[in-house]
């Protein structure tokens, strides 16, 4: 509102935000510059179409601020700024509908019910003259807006009746995303952490007077936070306590329930990701999660080879005893192919304690059984020249 005081001038530049107080759910207030302003001049009718199109990109609620006696008036009742307003939304390729909130201040002694009509019908011309898509002919101003229209005494005249009705638009916008709330429908909603980066991203292309194409916009924010979300994740998992536990325990022994354990450690991972990224754009979103699980078992890779040094030294020890054993008996005839037999039972034992222990097909455990199926026939050898 113009300060009485200051004469009539401009009060909003820009575009402000912040949040708004005491009202549930988390409510973003966006003050965007007034229409028509002295200061802003000719330039004002392309950064009024700007400022449009960025509210319809990113609110729910978009309020327009008429005085009562504009109702009718072809450039004062902000036609020109509605037509600006339709023709960006059929550019926006947008899946739910906006509410318009028509706010007529200063209401005069015409019944509301009678100014509600006469701007409804003007919204319904200004929609049905614009040009549209092939696409789009035909389709009704329902399918893209929820339109409502409230009136306030003056705040001049009538303080007391004023604040009283401002409150009571207040309360609106207390639980204003539930079904039938002011919000309307929330088919497209997008996450609050992804809110900064495409609100930035989309000021930039409407700035460059380029064409604003919303689904590869949510495509782009979900791909950056998505990517931001799993880089965080990734570096909580390599300062976990319990990973750094289970690594440092499993270099000095087998360590016990280590499959378990380190499952555990993974899902943990994942869960976290999907806690923050469950929001976005569900291709993306599995896109990332798919890159940040190939990352993640990486990460937790050392652990699984250290069990399989473990298991390796195990398997040795074990062809080891039943060598000696059979040393100790031997004879030359079948002396080899018992022998041989201990060996291929010593491999599968090791192949399969590595299978029960790992967690992901992408680990791989070929080359701890060539290490091992090497220090199996060195040791074998020796054996054998002492019977042979």
């Amino acid at each position: 509102m113009m300060d009485a005081e200051d004469g009539r001038t401009q009060t909003t530049q820009g575009i402000w935000m912040a949040k708004a107080i005491g009202i549930e759910p988390f409510i973003v207030a966006i003050d965007v510059e007034g229409s028509d302003s002295r200061e802003r001049g000719q330039g004002g009718a392309t950064f009024e179409k700007q400022s449009a199109v960025f509210a319809l990109a990113i609110a729910d609620i978009v309020i327009i601020n008429m005085w009562c006696h504009d109702i009718g008036r072809e450039h004062a009742a902000n036609r020109p700024l509605l037509k600006a307003v339709f023709e960006a939304m059929l550019r926006l390729f947008r899946l739910r509908k906006t509410t318009l909130l028509f706010v007529l201040r200063d209401q005069t002694k015409t019944p509301f019910e009678r100014l509600e009509l006469s701007l409804s019908g003007d919204i319904e011309k200004i929609w049905a003259e614009i040009p549209k898509p092939d696409a789009y002919k035909g389709t009704p101003l329902g399918d893209f807006f929820k339109v409502e229209i409230t009136a306030l005494p003056s705040y001049e005249f009538e303080e007391d009746k004023f604040k009283v009705k401002v409150d009571r638009l207040r309360q609106r916008f207390f639980h204003s995303i539930s079904p039938g709330g002011l919000a309307g429908d929330r088919r497209d909603a997008q996450p609050a952490s992804g809110f900064a980066f495409r609100a930035e991203q989309i000021w930039k292309t409407i700035k460059e007077n380029k064409d604003l194409d919303l689904p590869a916009m949510e495509v782009m924010v979900a791909t950056f936070r998505c990517d931001q979300i799993a880089k965080e994740t990734l570096s909580r998992l390599s300062s976990d306590k319990t990973w750094l536990a289970l690594r440092q325990d499993v270099q000095a022994r087998k360590a016990p329930k280590f499959k378990k354990s380190i499952k555990s450690i993974l899902e943990k991972t994942l869960s976290q990701y999907d806690m923050e990224a469950i929001h976005f754009k569900e291709s993306v979103r599995d896109d990332k999660r798919k890159e940040l699980e190939t990352e993640a078992l990486q990460v937790l890779y050392p652990a699984y080879a250290a069990m399989l040094r473990h298991l390796r030294s195990r398997a040795l020890k074990f062809f080891k005893t039943r060598l000696i054993k059979k040393v100790k008996r031997a004879s030359r005839v079948g002396f080899e192919a018992s022998i041989d037999s201990t060996v291929q039972y010593a491999m599968d034992k090791f192949e399969k304690e590595s299978r029960d222990v790992s967690i992901s097909k992408v680990w791989d455990a070929s080359a701890a059984k060539e290490n091992l199926f090497s220090e199996i026939e060195t040791t074998k050898y020796k054996a054998k020249n002492q019977i042979l």
